[in-house]
């Protein structure tokens, strides 16, 4: 097997003197030179995934609530009588959950709250609230693209190693339960395993690097992190270029190892496809907090693949999600660097300059109305594009070292 060497920011000669070393050519193999960057790490077929769907039903009173007599739990916020829920129960082995439901227009009002048995010490967690309001999915006019049904949801949530699980929706205090959308179900995500003793994908073909193109990181393709791609739609949609680098966080915990990263994302994916009907996992690409960068949407990580993960604003764009929650947490070194390689290569590809801003319309569905012209930066964060707090304040506030960093990272 040919050995392949990966590039990142520690190789090169940025640190301590970034802007010396980023201003004249970098002595490395761009282009056709550069291809062999890919990593497999332990590339194999996903075994033993599942999903299992619990409906959710009426709960009066919720678990938890203060009009529930003789209750001692005080783990969890008070929530009104009316909402729906799970008791307690005993369920096949999962590591990521979320809360779906019929209607992709509708969102939840109100709380989600969960609690978990793990499975490895038997104890249950605190109530974990779960993010109701929807922040990623197609653009309305997309939708059929995505080529299924398509459902709502909350963001989907790593909770490790599980065997039962509980469950409460309760609507805002001034709304009725009848508020609630239709068709509530509690998704439990097994990723499955991977067999460590599978051959390494080849690295994908690039074209030759222009003048402004950085240098091409390490990307674990989809194959690397166990994708099932019997899962996803068979065919691919395309934009025309890429304008605009989102960055996103997945507002998930920052307490994982880098070793579980492959299956958070192969847990995120099953969900977006399995239980909200994508056509494949929404984000282009994924960076953990090692900095190590995923290959995301398939399609192949050099074309201008359409992925869902800023309403308004999915065409001609890529959206790069870092797991975990960055709204009172700085991001790593690691982090930053690969977000600048990721974005310096990839819109260079497409003579984009990383440190610029554009014009952008949306397409209506998120932050802005249809039709409505605004001023980007080409690395953004989510917010920009949509009204949430996404990608957390301080990884929002580190983008201005990104973009510096990339910049140079073209030579410009």
């Amino acid at each position: 097997m040919r050995a392949f060497r990966t590039l990142s920011l520690r190789s090169l000669p940025l640190i301590g003197s970034c802007t010396a070393a980023l201003l004249v050519p970098l002595a490395l193999p761009l282009g056709g030179a550069a291809q062999a960057v890919d990593s497999a790490r332990g590339a194999a077929p996903r075994m033993a995934a599942a999903t299992q769907s619990l409906p959710l039903s009426p709960l009066t009173p919720l678990a938890g609530s203060s009009d529930e007599e003789g209750t001692d739990d005080t783990s969890g916020p008070t929530l009104s009588l009316a909402g729906q829920g799970l008791p307690p129960t005993d369920t096949e082995p999962f590591s990521l959950l979320g809360v779906v439901w019929e209607d992709p227009t509708e969102h939840i009002e109100g709380q989600v709250e969960v609690r978990i048995r793990d499975s490895g010490t038997g104890d249950w967690s605190d109530w974990l609230e779960l993010d109701a309001h929807p922040e990623h999915a197609p653009d309305p006019a997309s939708a059929k693209a995505e080529g299924r049904e398509l459902r709502g949801g909350t963001a989907p949530r790593w909770v490790g190693a599980a065997d039962a699980v509980e469950a409460r929706v309760a609507p805002a205090a001034d709304a009725a339960a009848e508020s609630l959308p239709d068709g509530l179900s509690l998704e439990l995500i097994n990723p499955g395993e991977l067999a460590a003793d599978a051959p390494a994908p080849r690295p994908q073909e690039v074209p030759a690097a222009g003048d402004h193109v950085g240098p091409r990181p390490g990307i674990v393709i989809r194959s690397g992190w166990g994708a099932d791609e019997s899962l996803r739609e068979s065919g691919f949609v395309y934009t025309d270029t890429v304008k605009t680098a989102f960055v996103h966080h997945t507002a998930d915990t920052n307490n994982y190892s880098c070793s579980e990263a492959p299956a958070m994302i192969r847990a995120i994916y099953r969900y977006h496809v399995v239980s909200q009907g994508w056509r494949d996992v929404g984000y282009n690409f994924f960076v953990d907090r090692c900095g190590t960068i995923y290959e995301g949407r398939a399609g192949g990580v050099i074309e201008p693949v359409q992925g869902a993960h800023t309403a308004g604003f999915n065409h001609n764009s890529m959206g790069v999600a870092v797991i975990g929650t960055y709204t009172g947490t700085k991001p790593n070194r690691d982090i930053t660097d690969a977000l600048s390689l990721l974005t310096a290569w990839k819109l260079g590809l497409f003579d984009v300059n990383a440190g610029g801003s554009a014009n952008r319309t949306s397409q209506g569905g998120g932050k802005y109305a249809k039709g409505t012209t605004v001023r980007m930066n080409n690395i953004s964060g989510h917010r920009d594009g949509f009204a949430t707090e996404c990608p957390g304040e301080e990884l929002y506030k580190a983008l201005g070292t990104v973009r510096s960093t990339a910049t140079r990272l073209q030579g410009r």
